[in-house]
């Protein structure tokens, strides 16, 4: 095989390589949330990881949707310095009965929003980072699974609707929206995932959890930029065997050959 064919096949290889790790990292990309389990009667504390997944663009603003066919009668936010936060309540679309009491309107959105004329924002989450959203919520209705549709802003105008349930077999969606699990056990991949995040430590003090720090964004082990990284290191490894090749090439007298000769008796 000439020099010429190898560096084709390891051209065609690189590329392979690196749209097969993109491909998985893509699609991993959502917004969990932790703990993915509550008992039906308890107050949880809930908190969703948003990462920025735009290479351009900082996330500037993010709704969390209630359930408004089992609503909760109690819903506050942890504060994030630089966003402004707010509870939206409204009329539910049909009144239900707790306790004996008719419920005509409840919590249905949570929305916080970066203030850009406020430098602890950071101008939203950048790219490559991600920050944590946390809220509290009760008395945890009976319900199987309780779903909270998020609507990521971006500051160039494009919006990520995380809103997608995920199918009893853990397949997941597309656009994956976070899921309470509260009667129905989680899928298999989702049970995983959560106890691995609930190891993480979340406390009421909101500068330290909150403030997102290029440490975070390393931490995060953004898929983007996994991807991106593992990338650059498969195409830098192509790029030095080339060079390899090349010098070979330039050195080798004229008139030689790249076939062993035997010689005769």
């Amino acid at each position: 095989m000439n020099s010429n064919r190898i560096i084709r096949s390891l051209g065609i290889t690189a590329i392979t390589a690196a749209l097969v790790i993109a491909a998985p990292l893509a699609a991993s990309a959502h917004v969990p949330v932790t703990p993915n389990q509550a008992e039906a009667g308890s107050y949880a504390t809930l908190t969703f990881k948003v990462p920025t997944e735009s290479a351009t663009a900082s996330t500037v603003k993010v709704e969390i949707d209630l359930p408004t066919d089992t609503p909760f009668g109690s819903v506050t936010y942890q504060a994030i310095p630089g966003w402004n936060a707010e509870v939206v309540s409204a009329t539910l679309p049909t009144p239900i009965t707790a306790d004996g009491t008719v419920i005509t309107d409840a919590p249905v959105t949570v929305i916080w929003t970066a203030d850009p004329a406020n430098p602890a924002s950071g101008g939203g989450i950048e790219p490559g980072a991600f920050q944590q959203f946390v809220i509290s919520v009760g008395p945890v209705p009976t319900a199987g699974s309780i779903l909270f549709p998020v609507h990521q802003t971006y500051s160039d105008g494009t919006i990520a609707d995380w809103v997608d349930p995920t199918p009893a077999d853990g397949t997941e969606p597309e656009n994956p929206a976070p899921t309470l699990y509260v009667q129905d056990a989680p899928p298999a991949e989702e049970a995983m995932a959560g106890a691995a995040m609930a190891g993480t430590d979340v406390t009421a003090n909101t500068v330290a959890v909150n403030t997102t720090t290029t440490e975070d964004a390393a931490s995060s082990e953004s898929p983007l930029a996994v991807g991106l990284g593992i990338a650059g290191l498969v195409l830098g490894a192509l790029a030095l065997v080339v060079s390899a090749l090349a010098f070979t090439r330039k050195s080798r007298p004229a008139g030689a050959t790249s076939n062993s000769t035997t010689v005769g008796k």
